[in-house]
């Protein structure tokens, strides 16, 4: 057994523990960096990357069925997933080589990590010791407690498949549900969706879950919302309840994407770390209630996305504060994508708003490109011309959304924003669009 100082432990090798390992390296810290499995985390090896991979792939399938209406003679399509799969592992490859080099003024141990002390970490056997230890272990695949949850499969086994079933049941329609949904259904996969709540997309602005919601079964996809899961069958049989009366639906699959919970590393609950619902309770700063341990990204449940863990690393190394608002996405097909508060939240809230909308079919850009399908809807505060909040079902709502959210987080009132000129033809010309609709 050896023993060695640093000046900061991250344990977690995913975008909140590698980036915040680079970035304290680079700022002249010696850093320990434990992962135990591979570089990139869930994102980079089992979630964003390797989902968005497939989506591009999913997005030429469907471009490609459908290139008569462009004018374009492609003759069979046919999809060789396979290829795809293939595809998607060299993708993941070159990007955790990219991430090896990020680190390379950090001193990376493969191994579990267990916490000691507030200051001492050990993994296989040798002691770390550093005043500041931040825990970026992020999260796994959440599971139903319910009879029969162990036939079905999760994303991780999905991501690393390299064939497709015939049919699919999806229980969830959240963002990891209606993007699997959206990618397999252009795979030629028949696709049902089961949903608790009364819409899909829980959390999101009700206009664009419902406008996602058509567009996608409008492709096929069923979709059945207030549907309580009670139990699954060996033959792959998912019975459920609707409005109290008994329903199943078979299919050659079942995928649970019912949410996430936190990897907690060994040691954690035996030093007195608080946790919220499961996850590591931190305040602003992403310091438990231990001094010097912090926790970063989805293992502390404040917002279980990449960017926001890599965000509430440099919070934690005291880099920059939170900010106001963090936009997010669903790389459905259409994309979906959202900052600030919806329309729902402001009215639980008392606060008085418009709301404006602006639909694709009125941009030259969106029809010039055979993407006539979407909405923008904007949200003002009527008293101070504050913008609220932005929702996006639509092609590029990601992209989109981006300008929106610095509008927000460096105060850009409706007007102003309205009022700064936008390339034509341009799909960005719907934002002023939905903010005129919203100032009326």
């Amino acid at each position: 057994m050896r023993t060695t100082d640093y000046d900061i432990i991250v344990i977690g090798a995913g975008p909140g523990g590698y980036e915040t390992a680079a970035s304290a390296a680079a700022s002249g810290l010696r850093v320990m960096l434990a992962e135990r499995g591979e570089l990139g985390g869930t994102c980079l090896n089992r979630g964003c990357i390797p989902t968005k991979a497939l989506c591009r792939s999913a997005e030429v399938a469907l471009t490609a069925g459908n290139a008569a209406s462009y004018g374009i003679d492609a003759g069979n399509i046919s999809v060789d997933y396979r290829r795809v799969a293939e595809r998607k592992d060299e993708v993941v490859r070159s990007l955790r080589e990219a991430v090896e080099y990020v680190l390379g003024k950090v001193d990376v141990v493969h191994g579990d990590a267990r916490l000691l002390s507030r200051d001492t970490v050990e993994v296989n056997g040798d002691i770390y010791v550093a005043p500041k230890i931040i825990i970026a272990t992020g999260s796994r695949p959440a599971v139903l407690d319910i009879p029969g949850a162990e036939l079905c499969v999760d994303s991780d086994f999905l991501l690393s498949a390299t064939e497709l079933p015939e049919s699919i049941a999806i229980i969830g329609g959240g963002v990891i549900g209606m993007e699997f949904a959206s990618v397999l259904n252009a795979f030629g996969v028949d696709v049902t969706v089961l949903e608790y709540s009364r819409e899909i997309l829980p959390g999101f602005d009700a206009d664009v879950a419902k406008r996602l919601r058509t567009a996608l079964k409008r492709r096929g996809i069923s979709i059945v919302t207030g549907a309580n899961v009670v139990s699954v069958e060996a033959g792959c049989t998912v019975n459920y309840e609707l409005k109290g009366k008994p329903k199943s639906v078979g299919a050659s699959m079942v995928l649970m994407a019912v949410g996430r919970r936190p990897v907690l590393p060994d040691g954690l609950r035996e030093l007195g770390v608080a946790l919220d619902r499961g996850f590591i309770a931190v305040d602003d700063s992403m310091a438990t209630n231990i001094p010097g341990i912090y926790a970063v990204g989805d293992v502390n449940g404040r917002c279980l996305l990449a960017h926001a863990a890599t965000l509430q690393g440099q919070v934690a190394l005291g880099h920059r504060a939170l900010p106001r608002y963090i936009p997010g996405a669903v790389f459905s097909i259409p994309e979906c994508a959202s900052v600030g508060l919806t329309e729902d939240a402001c009215l639980a809230q008392g606060l008085q708003v418009s709301a404006g909308q602006a639909i694709y079919r009125a941009s030259g850009k969106a029809m010039a490109m055979g993407e006539p399908d979407g909405m923008v809807k904007m949200i003002v505060d009527r008293n101070t011309g504050e913008i609220l909040g932005c929702h996006i079902c639509g092609a590029h709502a990601a992209d989109m959304v981006q300008e929106v959210s610095v509008a927000m987080e460096c105060g850009i009132t409706a007007c102003a924003l309205m009022e700064t000129v936008h390339i034509h033809p341009t799909l960005s010309e719907l934002l002023p669009m939905a903010l005129n609709n919203a100032l009326r």
